[in-house]
Parts: C-alpha cells; structure tokens; sequence
C-alpha cells in the first residue's frame, strides 16, 4: 500500500474510504460516425468493442485504491452479467465489494459510449438499480460504514430516492464517525435539497456548472459563500475545469490550485472530475494540508485523462505525487 498511512486501528477503522452510490457498466463503441445518422440496418465497423466500469464507485474507488487507500464499494447492481462485470473489475482492484447488494427486479446500471473519430461521445444510459439507493439502504450498510474513516456518497441529483432524505442519511452515516464526502452529477440537485445535508458534509467540491444549477451564482467565491452561508462547515470549493480549482478548508479562507498538465498526451477527460476529488480525499486522509491535498487531486486528475475511460490513466501513489510535487509553488 506504498508505505502511506491507513485507517485509525484505535476506532477499530478498516477501510480508509467506502464509496457509496453510482456504479456503471461502461460498453465503449469507437470510431462512430455521429455527425450522420447511423442509419436503419446500416451495418459499419469499429475497433474492437471494450467493457470498462463507470460511476463514482468505479471511477474514485479506483482512484483511490492506486492511491494507497484500504476502499469499499456499497451500491446496488442487478442479478445479471453486468453485475459480474462490476464485481470483478473492483475486485481486480483491490476494492472490497461485500456492501455491493443485489436488487431483486432492477438491472446493474449501464451505459454505451459511441465515441466519433475525434473523440466527442453520445451515450445510451440505463440508470438500473442505483436509483433505488435510499435510507433503508443506508441504515442496512450502516456497519460498513462505521467500519470506514471516509464516506464518499455520489451522485447528489442522481440519486431520487437519497435525496429527499440525503440529511438524514448522512447524519446516520456521521453517527457512526465516519466522516462524509459529496459529489454531485447530472444538472447537480437542487439548493433546497442540498441544505439541510450541509451541516453534515465535510467535504464538497461540485463542479462550476453544477453550483451554478444549484445556487444560480456564477462567481466561483461566492457559490463558496453561498454555501457557507446554508451550513457548509467543512472543506468546500468549485471545479474550474481548465481554470483549476478554488477551495476553502474554512470560512473566509480561500485557495486556489492549478489544473495541471497531463503527463502524456489527453486521450479522454471522463472521469476527471471524479479522480480530482479522489485524490484530495486521499491527501486529507493521509494527513495533507489542505493545498497539498488538493494539488493531489489535480494530480489524480491529470493521469486519469491519459487513458481512455475513467481508470486507464491512473497512477501510484508515488507517481502521482511527483506530479503534484513538480508543480508546487
């Protein structure tokens, strides 16, 4: 585990990080003509057709399992063969899977990636069993996490039946000690839902689109006001995508970090978004300051674009943090 500290053994923690909510099985069709229709009984060929995972269980579990963190998976896929894929693609990692349950009726969410010649992508999604994730699920896996430093629960506005009752929710998974990060998808959820979940948030940093949608702000200092002011009390900030990153560990503290460059050619960018907040939960875990953390996770998410999907391109702990160490101020 590359010599990196791990979970407290005098709370009795085990794993450093369970990842709690979407995972996919990801099927990536390329080159696909999308600028023309494909057209009816139109058959054309493609490169060899590959099965990959997605979802932020998949895609910062992995992340964080090269990082050197001891991760869990809790979701819900169905009784099929995606299902199988997921188990064994996490299991490939290293990644605990016993809080995977499977769903009696719904299917394992999937998604197919047409991928054109010059990278752009449309997607045939099936949201599956993830959707049925709610408070009963949460108070079943209440042992995993108790058992865990670090919950990470995504996607806040892609869970329907979380989120009505997400403050709840985290308030039982912060009973337990285990502290909680947010990651937001989709349009990213409503303000009003948000709210009263805040309080129990340690960690949240939605990309600039997303805080836009929920707060209607467009300035990145004040969207982290905002949610300062409905009782974000934790680490909060905003992705930038190409502009890097603002966070502020604490009321009236504000920093900001570079996107870094790739360390080899961008191949596919899925699955940044998620490899940045990896890789800055890794560093508050393993005791970074909060800067040094964040330059992890832009780190994180500078290898995760050299390959193609959202894993292909994730490093070592050791890798990753020369990069991040290399653009230092």
């Amino acid at each position: 585990m590359n010599g990196r500290p791990h979970g407290d053994a005098s709370h009795g923690n085990v794993i450093d990080c369970i990842v709690c909510g979407t995972c996919v099985a990801d099927i990536l069709v390329r080159p696909v003509p999308l600028s023309q229709p494909v057209g009816s009984g139109r058959l054309f060929h493609v490169e060899p057709i590959e099965v990959t995972t997605g979802g932020i269980v998949c895609n910062s579990g992995t992340a964080m399992q090269r990082l050197g963190l001891r991760v869990a998976a809790s979701s819900l896929v169905g009784d099929d063969l995606w299902a199988s894929v997921v188990r064994s693609r996490l299991k490939a990692e290293g990644i605990a899977t016993e809080a995977l349950e499977s769903h009696a009726t719904l299917a394992t969410s999937t998604t197919a990636a047409l991928i054109d010649p010059s990278g752009e992508r449309s997607f045939a999604h099936h949201v599956g069993a993830p959707a049925a994730i709610d408070l009963a699920f949460i108070r079943r896996q209440i042992s995993y996490f108790g058992a865990s430093r670090m919950a990470l629960i995504g996607y806040f506005g892609l869970l329907p039946s979380l989120e009505p009752v997400l403050a709840d929710a985290l308030a039982a998974i912060q009973a337990t000690g285990c502290r909680v990060a947010l990651e937001t998808g989709g349009s990213g959820g409503t303000l009003a839902t948000l709210t009263p979940a805040l309080p129990h948030v340690a960690i949240y940093v939605p990309s600039l689109d997303e805080a836009i949608h929920q707060t209607g702000l467009c300035d990145p200092r004040e969207i982290i006001a905002c949610y300062r002011q409905h009782g974000a009390a934790g680490v909060v900030g905003v992705k930038l995508g190409t502009q890097g990153t603002l966070l502020s560990p604490a009321a009236d503290e504000v920093i900001e970090l570079p996107c870094l460059p790739a360390p080899g050619p961008v191949v596919d960018t899925t699955g940044a978004g998620d490899s940045f907040l990896a890789g800055l939960v890794a560093g508050i875990l393993q005791g970074m300051p909060i800067r040094e953390a964040g330059l992890l996770g832009a780190a994180t998410a500078a290898c995760c674009v050299t390959g193609v999907g959202a894993t292909a391109g994730l490093r070592s702990f050791e890798d990753t943090l020369q990069l991040a160490e290399a653009h230092r101020r």
